[in-house]
């Protein structure tokens, strides 16, 4: 059997990828999360009997340390984070503590027998890019913002354990996922709740940014993948959508899926994160999943014909 490790497992994409990983009856996990951000309702079934969930702060050392050195885990997977523009431009000292997190796991498993250490980073270290796709390889990584350079650094510090330990990394860059357990304060979700109820749906700037989307089930399957066939062993891969939607566009397909009445209001732009452009290279993600990705209006009337009460309630 082997030990897993999900650190942000009462998160949104944590959790999606915990229920995936424990469909494995050989697969045993341990999902930790502090709920700072979490909720217990997102966490497995309890009809699963091939999990225990901790509460652990994974940037307190003593906290995490206990349970890995309890356990001796095989694989970790490192998705503990705070996230969201808004919520990490207004704590920003608290995103960096999230450094500590990363060091915490690393340092810990070199010394336990961990095999490899899967990793969340995020589209946002490549800042405003300068050259589409985004490639994993060529594109510079040059945000400035506290979210992003923590990411970097998590980057790094995993490539550094490699050179100086030998210890295994996976490095999932995330773009935009979404799906029926996202926090409503994201984009999609925001302005499906907003448009349910006939609210105005709010977009910073002029809404000519544009964005890819990833619908869950894409995301988790090409981790997954990755985790169970040895892909991406020591190496980065974007995991997202590659087909561009501007947010105002964003904005009148959700009206449309929904038949809202509400009404698009324009604020003023963000000072930073905003950036006016994504659009990932996802060519090795799609060789992992051997097929095409969920159409972002496929994606969303599955949130609205399946999820509406995780959304609702979360």
């Amino acid at each position: 059997m082997k030990k897993i490790l999900v650190t942000g497992g009462a998160g949104f994409i944590g959790s999606v990828l915990s229920e995936k990983l424990l469909q494995d009856n050989e697969n045993y996990l341990v999902i930790v999360d502090d709920l700072s951000t979490g909720d217990r309702r997102k966490l497995p079934a309890s009809t699963f009997k091939n999990y225990k969930f901790i509460k652990c702060d994974v940037n307190n050392y003593s906290d995490i340390a206990e349970i890995m050195l309890a356990y001796k885990f095989d694989y970790v997977f490192h998705y503990a984070a705070m996230v969201g523009v808004q919520r990490t431009q207004e704590n920003p000292v608290k995103v960096l503590k999230d450094i500590d997190g990363i060091k915490n796991i690393l340092s810990i498993s070199k010394n336990t027998g961990v095999k490899r250490v899967f990793f969340s980073s995020s589209s946002e270290i490549y800042g405003e890019p300068v050259e589409f796709p985004q490639n994993v390889y060529t594109t510079p990584l040059n945000s400035r913002v506290p979210y992003a350079i923590v990411k970097n650094v998590g980057e790094a510090f995993l490539k550094s354990f490699k050179q100086e330990y030998g210890l295994d990394y996976t490095i999932f860059r995330f773009f935009n996922t979404y799906g029926p357990k996202q926090s409503k304060d994201f984009v999609i979700s925001k302005f499906i709740m907003k448009a349910l109820k006939n609210d105005d749906i709010t977009i910073y700037g002029d809404g000519k940014q544009t964005r890819t989307f990833c619908y869950i089930d894409d995301n988790v399957e090409a981790c997954v993948k990755a985790f169970n066939n040895n892909y991406v062993v020591n190496d980065v891969v974007n995991v997202g959508g590659n087909n561009e939607i501007t947010i105002i566009s964003l904005a009148e397909t959700i009206i449309r899926l929904t038949k809202s009445k509400s009404k698009i209001v324009y604020l003023p732009p963000l000072k930073d994160g905003d950036m006016r452009r994504r659009l990932p290279d996802n060519t090795n993600m799609i060789k992992i999943l051997g097929r095409d990705l969920i159409v972002l209006e496929k994606g969303i009337k599955n949130i609205l014909d399946k999820g509406l009460f995780e959304l609702k309630m979360i």
